[in-house]
């Protein structure tokens, strides 16, 4: 929803002699956005007021006549099937060449039936103003023959289309639009609305405010006004409204919405024969209904503030009124209701309900309090010139909330926070053509007015200066360079979470982002959750409590896709779980999750079910891409509960554990129904070391990439079923620590052909020549070490 007024109207509250263009760009530097701009006199611009000279039945068709048609430059011949087309009728010609908007055709001249065309007298669905058809539109006799028809129906004038941000509630009338161009220096703001009209008897409805919190409605006017006639709205009126897209109703409906868009107050009238008794602002009762005035019938509860009757609802405050105690053409006496409404309330109110009025918009973004009084008077003033009649002294409930509010702004913080210098002279005149209260001195004593309830501090104060003068204005200033090379934008620390993102994508994991809520079965299978990670209000009822761990939520989409026919998944999330509700109680973690079957190691291998190294092997890569003393951790075996218990382990520097890993609980997998296998990793970010810059210690060596071919060699080793893996992994990697580059396990077997109590460990060492290409003798040396280093440690022998 926008804010719509017609150029015209903006100049009979502002006198300047800007053009469109120039009104436009300052709106949009003022920060009241253009959305559009509808000007429909060029789209119009080839139609003008034709004088038919003649009239005459064509010679071979009984329902076309041939016209001549005074232009005003020339006359032509037109072939017409208009049966209203007569001699001496003044209508509208195109001319050929012309663009035919309402059917979007390229008038071309033409012969109809043997007879010359040239051009056209059209009818308002061919001018695209309405969807009649039946005649060509028939102009009255002292329109002038030349004329632009777009001058003669009004249609000359460019309808602006702006964006109002939620707290500019002031310029969602034209009156407030009209003061910010005045304040920036583009015309001058005619008077403000200060009418008073006099009653001449007590109203025989008065207000009543029966609510538990009377910030709900503060204060309620209201205005009775007796032998009314109301009937269409002057013609002025309507093509007002129909310039902005409003239908015209009546001349009092037609009031309300008048004083809606032109100065920013919505108003409601009823029909005061229809009600019974006074009105009371009230809360509504639970499952209370009101038939509204747009049809539908609503139902309401008790958060809701209502207008109503002895006989129950008759209006939703702030929203839309009831159509049972509507106006008609048939309205003698009106009660006007000119209320204050809790914005909050009434934007709760409308969403709930699924209405979103014209007048809903100006509530829920702040009215100007006092315009509950000169709304009433305003209201009253132009229901008694258009639809007659007498009014009643205004009758009131509550009082106006307290508004008022003084700010002190130093000139000088105008450069301090805004960066432009100006004179204090200058910052005072641009507060004072905004309505703002001014006291000169060495610093400026501001009132606020009633209708900037957003001015809250001096910095709004700057804004306003700011804004109004130009942000365009405010110099060019390079940033000042405190050092040769700029200082990196984040810390090591926080840098972890894209190094851990690259490095498990590195592996051919791909990151999915997922919700940090799961359902209390889920929880359950992670540890359980304390009652401070329940949601209180959920978004869904599968979606109540804080995620203990990222994993659970990894292995539902997993399964998702599973259901789909991927069932090989290699997924990883970088993101919070929660221990509790405290600020300290929400833990940074990379976890990566493989289901299936693992990637193939060579081209013409297969895979192999996903196990416990491949989570050990993406859990190593995130630390040690985040610089973790990956050689100094020690593997344990104390896993959490969800992890498989002999196939899991924990990766330790000291005490603080720095990650876990392993296969998933079968129990757990099943429940998150996972049919194959599945491994999991979660790596503790906010755990993980930063390193220790030494005081003169020598800095990590920059990366020397090799040109020379690596050489891959595999080694299986028989050795007791309860070495570690690791020990294996050191031995082999402390065989040449220059020329091994990389160690790791690709196979472990135990069962036939194997002794009891003993197992295959297979390890694929990387040798990685940096100054030449290895010849067989010397790779032939560095696997002999790498077996008598591995026999070493492991107490193990090389299969045969």
């Amino acid at each position: 929803m926008a804010m719509k007024f017609t150029l015209s109207w903006l100049k009979e509250h502002l006198e300047t002699e800007a053009s469109l263009e120039e009104i436009t760009d300052k709106l949009s530097m003022i920060g009241l956005e253009v959305e559009g701009v509808e000007d429909r006199s060029k789209e119009l611009a080839p139609f003008t007021v034709a004088y038919v000279k003649e009239a005459k039945q064509h010679p071979d068709a009984d329902r076309l006549r041939v016209c001549i048609v005074d232009t005003g430059t020339e006359e032509v011949q037109v072939v017409c099937g208009a049966p209203n087309a007569r001699t001496g009728m003044k209508g509208v010609f195109a001319a050929a060449g012309s663009h035919i908007p309402g059917t979007g055709i390229d008038l071309k001249k033409g012969v109809i039936r043997g007879v010359e065309s040239n051009g056209m007298l059209v009818s308002e669905r061919e001018m695209g103003l309405s969807d009649e058809h039946e005649g060509i539109i028939d102009l009255p006799e002292d329109a002038e023959v030349g004329t632009p028809f777009a001058k003669i129906r009004g249609l000359d004038d460019p309808v602006i289309e702006i964006a109002i941000t939620p707290n500019r509630g002031d310029c969602l009338g034209v009156f407030g639009v009209a003061r910010d161009l005045a304040a920036a220096g583009l015309g001058t703001l005619k008077g403000a609305p200060t009418v008073t009209v006099e009653g001449s008897f007590d109203s025989p409805v008065k207000w009543l405010r029966d609510l538990p919190d009377q910030a709900a409605c503060p204060c309620v006017v209201g205005r009775y006004f007796r032998n009314v006639k109301n009937g269409p709205s002057p013609k002025w009126l309507q093509d007002r409204l129909h310039a902005i897209g409003l239908r015209p109703i009546s001349a009092l409906v037609d009031i309300t919405n008048l004083v809606t868009f032109d100065l920013g107050r919505p108003l409601h009238v009823f029909d005061a024969d229809k009600l019974a008794g006074d009105l009371t602002m009230r809360m509504a009762r639970d499952g209370e209904e009101i038939l509204a005035l747009d049809g539908k019938t609503y139902t309401l509860d008790s958060e809701m503030t209502v207008i109503a009757d002895a006989k129950g609802v008759q209006g939703i405050g702030g929203i839309m009124g009831g159509e049972l105690t509507g106006c008609t053409e048939e309205t003698t006496n009106v009660f006007l209701e000119v209320a204050l409404f809790d914005p909050i309330r009434t934007a709760t109110t409308g969403r709930r309900l699924g209405i979103l009025s014209d007048a809903r918009y100006r509530f829920e973004r702040g009215l100007d309090p006092n315009s509950a009084d000169w709304g009433a008077e305003v209201a009253a003033l132009l229901v008694r010139e258009l639809c007659g009649g007498e009014a009643s002294h205004p009758v009131k409930a509550g009082a106006i909330p307290a508004w008022d509010r003084k700010l002190t702004l130093r000139p000088e913080r105008v450069g301090g926070l805004g960066g432009l210098d100006l004179p204090a002279e200058t910052s005072a005149d641009i507060l004072e053509g905004l309505g703002f209260g001014i006291e000169r001195g060495k610093t400026i004593q501001v009132q606020v007015p009633s209708w900037r309830p957003d001015v809250e501090g001096e910095a709004d104060l700057v804004e306003e200066i700011l804004r109004l003068y130009g942000f365009d204005a405010i110099p060019v200033v390079p940033l000042i360079q405190e050092t040769a090379l700029p200082h990196p934008t984040l810390t090591r620390r926080q840098r972890f979470t894209h190094l851990a993102r690259t490095a498990l994508a590195w592996r051919g994991l791909n990151e999915a982002v997922t919700f940090s809520f799961i359902s209390e079965p889920q929880a359950e299978l992670f540890g359980g959750v304390p009652d401070n990670l329940r949601l209180v209000n959920p978004i869904s009822t599968d979606l109540v409590i804080m995620r203990p761990s990222v994993l659970p939520t990894l292995a539902e989409a997993a399964a998702r896709n599973a259901d789909k026919g991927l069932g090989d998944a290699a997924l990883f999330e970088v993101g919070p779980q929660y221990r509790d509700d405290s600020p300290t109680g929400q833990d940074q973690v990379a976890a990566g999750l493989r289901a299936g079957q693992s990637h193939r190691r060579h081209w013409d291998s297969t895979g192999h079910p996903v196990d416990a190294f491949d989570a050990k092997g993406d859990a190593l890569a995130v630390l040690e891409a985040c610089g973790a003393p990956v050689a100094n951790l020690q593997v344990t075996t104390d896993a959490p509960a969800w992890y498989h218990p002999g196939r899991s382990g924990s990766l330790r520097l000291g005490p603080n554990v720095l990650a876990t890993f392993g296969e998933l609980h079968p129990k757990v997998a099943r429940a998150m129904e996972l049919r194959g296998p599945a491994a999991a990793c979660e790596v503790f970010i906010d755990r993980i070391p930063e390193p220790k810059a030494k005081a003169g210690g020598k800095r990590k060596p920059l990366l020397a990439l090799s040109a020379f071919q690596p050489v891959e060699r595999d080694f299986a080793f028989l050795m007791d079923a309860g070495v570690p893996a690791e020990k294996a992994i050191r031995a082999a990697k402390g065989a040449d620590k220059t020329l091994i580059s990389r160690v790791e396990v690709f196979d472990t077997y135990a069962g036939k052909g194997i002794e009891p109590g003993k197992k295959s460990l297979a390890l694929a060492v990387t040798l990685q020549p940096t100054e030449r290409t290895l010849t067989d003798p010397e790779i032939e040396a560095v696997s002999e070490k790498i077996v008598a280093q591995v026999t070493k440690a492991t107490g193990g022998e090389l299969r045969g």
